[in-house]
């Protein structure tokens, strides 16, 4: 609806509203759910991609890189990921029982400077998170639970590592060291560890991935005989033990994170099936390894308890693969998540895209996000890694990017963590520029659960006056943009993608940091 005439008393309307405390007549929230939209361009969507730094996958590229080339090396990958509109980010900080920032617990990360223990100049975990932050991108901290090497040998440890320190702590198992995930001082030790960047950095998520108890190695067996004699008495078997460790730590992490913090989500990824239908009629249709049995990660209990605020499961396998078929492990886990609160993100194998069979077709991982819309359970997708991301292999995420990605999306919504709606900001400042229109947003904030952390900016062409189902997708949304805080908190955003000589109406809303969104500001057009 376009009417010129009308739009002054419009704004008259909603200037008199926001003085007196309510809330305007164009509201994003109201009705969405009867609004038809374009699911090609859903509002809300989580869209990460792991950065991985256990040997140097993603970031940084290799050991020892100076400082500058570190900071410079993750800048760019943000700003590659931003621009393919992804939304946040899963950065690995604790990838072998060390750290990537000044830990009293455990060692620097050999993966910075190439040697463990050696300071790297700087607070990459402070750094990455102010750098996620300042393009609005969420930053979930990863962190591997109990690997404490990638070689088996104690004594290469850095003298001080808890591990040489406590070494009935440990196995080795294969190639690696591992933590014991059944002796209580170990696990205590891991958790206080992962709380410690909890309680002293801004993120926004904690994050594991699928390694509990090790991956199993034929004809090995988990050197934990001595440990379960000592604390498994309660238990009939060694696998319902090693099973309720893992679901201990996973409780546990869960009752501290949101006791310290509850707007910080928790997250796993655990492997991508948990039992076949074969071994429990409650299981997949599927017939490959049971991360149930294997590592004793039971990622279906998880769920079920409410456990976590999100599950990552990594379903990485093509459509149609018989022992493993995306389009079976899909229904099922959005059909395990289903009524709970749990949100479920599919972990994406972007990494095989141009290597053999199914994935030598560029059109496959974009068939996977298309047969995701068919669940509404689905909220997004996380790919590994942010490396074969920008690698464009075959042109594939391209095609993700133009078929899925063309607008971008706000976070899903994660209500039962607390939080609540922002008032509605205000378009202080609109006016062409030579990168095209500026605007500067201020919020009016409340502080408290109502805090405005980022502002949505959307545009409509010439004068428009939208309504509710204007905002119930990401036609029209631009973007998103961090608050500075202080006293003169605002937001800048500039809309490069603006025509010169075309008229437009923009609008903005308020966002907490767990994605309530706020009702819109009045317009403001630009001529």
């Amino acid at each position: 609806m376009r009417l010129r005439s009308c739009v002054a008393c419009f704004l008259g309307v909603l200037v008199t509203a926001s003085a007196a405390g309510a809330a305007p007549s164009v509201s994003p929230a109201a009705k969405e759910t009867q609004c038809t939209t374009n699911p090609a361009t859903p509002k809300r969507q989580m869209r990460a991609a792991w950065i991985a730094s256990v040997v140097n996958i993603d970031w940084p590229s290799r050991k020892g890189l100076p400082a500058a080339e570190q900071q410079a090396e993750y800048r760019k990958l943000l700003d590659d990921l931003k621009a393919k509109n992804f939304n946040a980010v899963i950065v690995q900080i604790r990838p072998t029982a060390d750290a990537f920032w000044p830990s009293p617990y455990e060692p620097w990360s050999e993966w910075l400077t190439g040697e463990q223990g050696r300071d790297p100049g700087y607070d990459p975990l402070a750094f990455a998170i102010e750098e996620a932050h300042a393009r609005n991108l969420e930053f979930h901290a990863w962190f591997n639970p109990y690997r404490v090497s990638m070689q088996n040998d104690p004594a290469k440890l850095v003298p001080s590592h808890p591990a040489r320190q406590h070494p009935d702590w440990t196995f080795a198992y294969g190639p690696k060291l591992y933590y014991d995930p059944g002796h209580p001082a170990a696990r205590t030790f891991v958790e206080n560890a992962i709380m410690h960047a909890v309680d002293h950095y801004d993120i926004d998520g904690v994050h594991f991935d699928d390694y509990f108890y090790p991956y199993p190695i034929t004809g090995k067996a988990v050197p934990d005989d001595a440990t379960y004699a000592q604390y498994g008495a309660a238990y009939p078997n060694v696998h319902d033990w090693r099973r309720a460790n893992i679901n201990r730590l996973i409780e546990d992490m869960d009752a501290q994170i949101h006791f310290a913090k509850p707007w910080v989500k928790f997250g796993i990824s655990p492997f991508g099936i948990w039992q076949n239908k074969s071994s429990d009629p409650r299981g997949s249709e599927t017939g490959g390894f049971e991360s149930y049995s294997g590592i004793y990660a039971d990622s279906f209990k998880w769920v079920k308890e409410g456990w976590v605020d999100y599950i990552n499961p990594q379903i990485y396998w093509n459509i149609g693969l018989p022992v493993a078929d995306y389009s079976k492990l899909v229904p099922w886990w959005a059909q395990v998540v289903g009524g709970t609160g749990v949100h479920l993100y599919v972990g994406q194998s972007t990494y095989k895209i141009g290597t053999s069979g199914a994935w030598l077709d560029p059109e496959e991982m974009s068939r996977h996000l298309t047969f995701n819309r068919a669940y509404a359970d689905v909220q997004g997708d996380v790919h590994f890694s942010a490396k074969d991301v920008l690698a464009d292999r075959l042109g594939a995420v391209s095609k993700v990017v133009q078929a899925h990605h063309s607008r971008p999306a706000l976070l899903p919504l994660k209500a039962d963590l607390g939080g609540s709606a922002p008032r509605m900001p205000i378009i202080v400042q609109a006016k062409r520029g030579t990168g095209g229109v500026e605007l500067t947003v201020r919020p009016v904030d409340l502080g408290g659960s109502a805090a405005t952390t980022s502002v949505a900016i959307y545009r409509f062409d010439g004068i428009d006056l939208p309504g509710a189902c204007g905002f119930a997708d990401a036609s029209h949304l631009l973007g998103t943009a961090r608050t500075k805080a202080g006293e003169n908190a605002a937001a800048h955003f500039v809309d490069a993608t603006a025509q010169p000589g075309t008229m437009y109406t923009y609008y903005a809303t308020a966002l907490d940091r767990l994605q309530h969104e706020g009702p819109a500001s009045p317009p403001r057009i630009v001529r």
